[in-house]
């Protein structure tokens, strides 16, 4: 995996193509849900747009988790994360999560929404406009990696929220995302691409040699001011089987960060109720 050069904005426009291509899809797929589809089904109309839109590898293939699925409740196995034959019925969140990899350049969001109406989905949702404003805060501010997981999660407790990124292998809230490439072919090894986690395979270890890693969480490894590069931030939490999310692209330089791109759907919500 090729670490993107932050200060080259024709590369930074590449990956900002494949995330608006993301959004894209899961909007078009999340206007199509309905009673009754499955996140199966889901994930197939995803896998089957972004084929259609030049998309030619994965860090994973699509995921899609209905109802109390968007909360992770009852997870204890990995393969739980799989989609599933759950069905969606009204009322119910959900989220749509896909990562795709086009001519190299990789995206990894996701986008949370709810059929119909649900009063908890709303109130949590509000709410985690807070995280994306904390994070790009004390990411600004030179803050070690661990110390802003343990500030997102002293926030999700005083609003009296489960923390659920800490459920996703290696209890992440974020990942390095970067140029993919290599030898291997362009496939699956279920969910993730093949060359994905040659690359990812390659940064742990580097990056373990200098004291840091490509995976960003709370514990010892975490433990460095931000580095330099493009890192997908996934803050999830949860409530009474309800769970919502977002994840973009945050791009952190030797001094700064800024959010890759603030012309999202979810931005565009939370400014929507904030003028109500």
């Amino acid at each position: 995996m090729t670490l993107a050069r932050t200060h080259d904005e024709a590369e930074l426009e590449r990956f900002r193509d494949v995330q608006r291509l993301c959004y894209q899809c899961a909007e078009e797929v999340a206007a199509t849900l309905e009673p009754g589809v499955t996140e199966r089904e889901a994930c197939r109309r995803m896998r089957r747009l972004l084929r259609g839109r030049g998309v030619d590898d994965w860090l994973h293939t699509p995921f899609a988790w209905f109802g109390d699925r968007s909360a992770f409740r009852g997870f204890k196995l990995p393969t739980q994360f799989l989609p599933s034959a759950a069905r969606l019925e009204e009322g119910m969140p959900y989220i749509l999560d896909v990562a795709p990899v086009r001519d190299g350049y990789a995206a990894d969001i996701g986008y949370g929404g709810v059929l119909g109406e649900n009063r908890i989905w709303e109130r949590l949702d509000t709410d985690l406009a807070g995280y994306r404003t904390l994070i790009l805060r004390l990411v600004r501010e030179r803050r070690t990696f661990a110390d802003i997981y343990a500030e997102v999660d002293a926030l999700i407790e005083r609003q009296g929220y489960r923390n659920r990124h800490a459920e996703y292998p290696g209890r992440v809230i974020g990942h390095q995302v970067g140029i993919i490439g290599g030898v291997l072919p362009k496939r699956v090894g279920f969910p993730f691409g093949v060359r994905f986690l040659q690359t990812i395979g390659r940064e742990l270890v580097k990056e373990r040699l200098e004291g840091r890693s490509p995976l960003w969480n709370g514990a010892a490894q975490s433990q460095h001011p931000p580095t330099p590069g493009l890192w997908a931030v996934e803050p999830h939490i949860g409530f009474r089987g309800v769970g919502v999310k977002f994840e973009e692209i945050l791009v952190v330089t030797e001094d700064d960060a800024y959010w890759l791109d603030d012309d999202l759907p979810h931005v565009h919500r939370w400014a929507r109720r904030e003028a109500r």
